[in-house]
């Protein structure tokens, strides 16, 4: 649990991955997601949506450190340009951010606030947060397992060799539950993690083509996105 928090999250201090961490990434994301709809839902008990919309993105940059969102610009920076795949490699390494990478980061943190800003959170809204936040942790997991690593070596090529079947074994039943409890009708959550399960494996399926594999940065990128699509489907009007 503590690898797992300190791979993805500032909490936790910096500890060296390994696969035992992974059937952990849904547990942390369920946590995360929690307090991420928590602030949301009290913050809109006193201030008009926006505000409190943008109070939930904030507490999700800051629980995160930022570290998902730097992905998805790294990756858009290396994946979305026509250049070679080890410039690809060499641009997702490089520390500054372009074009791609700022457009993406900009559409995603607007997307976020719209979708939050135009739903009216309840009591057990938060809920449904926590399963989108851990679906994207599990999306993350299960790609560390199934596809390849893209670099020689890497901090994430460390989770080389994990077992899908513990990841599962945790991630279904806890996804479920938290997108059926928060929600009425119980479909709609689960709707909601199924599109943005989807969304994270277009991201990892793109990168693939790119690169031949994932790297850390793609791992960011296919989890704010699947977090992003399934806030939008969960706004989608009924």
């Amino acid at each position: 649990m503590r690898r797992a928090l300190g791979f993805l999250t500032p909490i936790g201090g910096a500890s060296t991955p390994t696969p035992a961490a992974l059937p952990w990434f849904p547990v942390v994301g369920a946590l995360v997601g929690l307090v991420v709809g928590e602030v949301w839902w009290a913050a809109s008990r006193w201030w008009a949506p926006p505000v409190a919309a943008v109070l939930a993105v904030l507490a999700d940059l800051v629980l995160t450190g930022m570290l998902h969102l730097d992905g998805l610009a790294d990756a858009a920076d290396g994946l979305l340009p026509p250049v070679s795949r080890e410039r690809r490699l060499e641009i997702m390494r490089d520390p500054r951010a372009g074009s791609f990478g700022v457009a993406a980061v900009v559409i995603v943190l607007l997307l976020r606030s719209a979708v939050l800003s135009s739903l009216t959170p309840t009591p057990t809204t938060p809920l449904v947060i926590a399963a989108l936040w851990a679906m994207a942790r599990t999306a993350m997991a299960v790609t560390a397992v199934v596809v390849p690593y893209a670099r020689q070596q890497g901090l994430a090529g460390a989770f080389i060799g994990g077992s899908l079947v513990p990841v599962l074994a945790v991630a279904v039943p806890l996804v479920a539950v938290l997108a059926a409890l928060g929600t009425d009708p119980h479909v709609r959550g689960l709707l909601a993690v199924a599109g943005g399960a989807l969304a994270a494996a277009a991201v990892v399926t793109f990168a693939r083509s790119r690169l031949g594999g994932f790297t850390g940065d793609v791992l960011g990128a296919c989890g704010v996105v699947g977090e992003t699509v399934g806030l939008v489907v969960l706004a989608v009007h009924a």
